[in-house]
């Protein structure tokens, strides 16, 4: 059974004010990373339903930047060309629903700080949402479908850990750094492993 957007069992970490502006950053760049993502996605073969849904989502993730660069007070990265996705929606699939729920995380301990932005958060638990729903009905249409399904979140998996540190290397993080990284990936291999994209025993290194 998949978990709900809002809801994994693992309690959320609270932090203090003075890591609002890295958090802001962070989402950001989530935000600009999942936007190019769903950009790329779009040219590819998808059913329709998603291809609305991502058009969607597109507009959401536009007005996120822009509120957040008018926040900071700066621009996010704009790459001169789209990033590779899979062609394959099964794979895609997994790729679109790990960038969405790395920024769930960002917008949970944000809203923590700035709970005037949980209309944010609320964006994010449906960005998750839609995609946990798309994997369990790949999961379940066929073995070729959820072995391509399977074989992406291990992929994907291998990075996180890396990515993770990346996003965490800003000095205002630093006290809250390890524990942190462990709550994140804790958060999201529960999420992976509901859905049966990863073994249970499988862990984080």
């Amino acid at each position: 059974m998949a978990l709900s957007p809002s809801r994994t069992g693992i309690a959320p970490l609270v932090l203090p004010p003075s890591c609002e502006r890295a958090l802001l950053e962070r989402f950001l760049r989530a935000e600009a990373m999942a936007l190019w993502a769903v950009r790329a996605a779009q040219t590819q073969q998808l059913p329709r339903h998603v291809q609305t849904f991502l058009q969607r989502h597109e507009t959401d993730e536009q007005e996120h930047l822009r509120q957040f660069e008018g926040m900071l007070g700066t621009m996010s990265q704009r790459p001169a060309t789209l990033p590779t996705v899979p062609s394959q929606w099964e794979m895609l699939a997994v790729l679109l629903f790990g960038y969405e729920a790395l920024g769930l995380e960002f917008a949970t301990l944000l809203a923590g700080i700035r709970p005037d932005l949980s209309d944010i958060l609320e964006d994010e638990q449906v960005h998750v949402g839609f995609f946990e729903k798309e994997l369990r009905a790949i999961l379940a249409g066929g073995e070729t479908g959820a072995q391509q399904a399977r074989e992406a979140a291990r992929t994907w998996w291998k990075k996180l850990p890396r990515t993770v540190d990346r996003y965490l290397g800003d000095a205002s993080l630093a006290p809250f750094r390890t524990e942190l990284r462990q709550h994140i990936l804790s958060v999201i291999r529960q999420r992976f492993v509901a859905l049966s994209l990863l073994p249970a025993e499988q862990t984080n290194r």
